[in-house]
């Protein structure tokens, strides 16, 4: 997709911070999510849609992951120039595999992971032990390890998790791993439930998420296309967040059947409500936001819990130099 005829847009605040990256023209640049499109991608799809990318002289095309898509492969590959990551410790496992993947700004600065309870079975982190939790094979090699190492949750109260609320539904004494923006509405949806929601990154589970990975030659290449390109989103999770997001929508649910606008609207209504996008250093320095505090931070607790070996070169899965730069901010009411 291009927009050389859309309407110039002015320079916003933000943007005229940086040069625009190409002069007369558009560059061309692949992004891939890591998932099917929704409300959780919105400032990518934002910034496609209001041609803020195109401002800055990037015409961005987005390709959505899914079940059987590994669009971080297609970047090893040279396929892609941008690739949504899950949360840092993909990032430590990269560098523990010696591939060299760098974060270079992170749009969530709380995981959306949660786990669900009953309400009247669990009214708070604590009572999750007195439950059976079902939790998925990946996180239970991870953030669970960690709530086994730090909380105090055992192996024997988990059960796989099969990604079917319905076992969940049916039996008021388990718990269920879920996303903050999905499985809570689709289980008051499906059953007229109001589950109770725990967000493990306020029980101290502090890996950023959704973040934006490139490989280490493209910063070496052409830093300016990483600039141009993490401004753009950045601006745009502003505009998604704050503004009218309606075109953005347009083509996440044109990305994906699946969505519809009540799913996308409770999504962006979690993500505003617990700060997911927009607080801790973003509130100061900008969404997009990352310290080496908080990652060191994650680090020792993945190695706490058993999850990485220690002596790990972590500081070399992200880089400061393309965010803090409070881009976007004026655009927040």
């Amino acid at each position: 997709m291009t927009f050389s005829k859309l309407p110039f847009l002015a320079c916003t605040l933000s943007l005229c911070a940086s040069t625009s990256y190409a002069d007369g023209h558009l560059a061309p640049v692949v992004f891939g999510t890591n998932w099917l499109a929704q409300a959780e991608h919105g400032g990518f799809y934002q910034s496609v849609a209001d041609g803020t990318y195109a401002e800055c002289g990037l015409d961005v095309e987005i390709i959505t992951g899914g079940p059987q898509v590994n669009n971080r492969a297609l970047m090893l590959a040279g396929k892609i120039d941008f690739h949504m990551g899950g949360d840092m410790l993909q990032a430590f496992n990269a560098v523990n595999e010696g591939i060299p993947v760098v974060s270079v700004a992170a749009i969530f600065q709380k995981h959306p992971q949660v786990i669900l309870a009953h309400p009247g079975q669990a009214e708070s982190w604590e009572d999750l032990k007195d439950l059976t939790l079902l939790i998925g094979d990946n996180g239970f090699t991870s953030f669970y390890q960690w709530m086994i190492a730090a909380h105090g949750f055992t192996v024997e109260q988990r059960q796989p998790y099969t990604y079917n609320p319905a076992p969940f539904i049916a039996d008021k004494q388990k718990g269920m791993q879920g996303y903050l923006s999905s499985e809570p509405y689709a289980v008051k949806k499906e059953a007229g439930i109001e589950p109770n929601v725990f967000l493990i990154a306020d029980a101290g589970y502090s890996s950023y998420a959704t973040t934006i990975e490139t490989m280490a030659g493209t910063i070496e290449s052409d830093p300016g296309k990483v600039q141009c390109f993490v401004d753009g989103s950045l601006t745009g999770w502003y505009n998604y967040l704050y503004g009218d997001s309606s075109a953005a929508d347009a083509l996440i649910m044109a990305a994906n059947p699946d969505m519809t606008q009540d799913k996308i609207d409770f999504a962006k209504k979690m993500m505003l409500e617990q700060g997911i996008v927009d607080s801790g250093a973003a509130l100061d320095m900008g969404i997009g936001a990352m310290t080496d505090e908080v990652i060191g931070d994650f680090y020792s607790k993945m190695v706490d819990a058993g999850v990485l070996e220690d002596g790990l070169d972590w500081k070399a899965s992200y880089t400061l130099e393309f965010t803090n730069k409070s881009v976007g901010k004026d655009i927040k009411p």
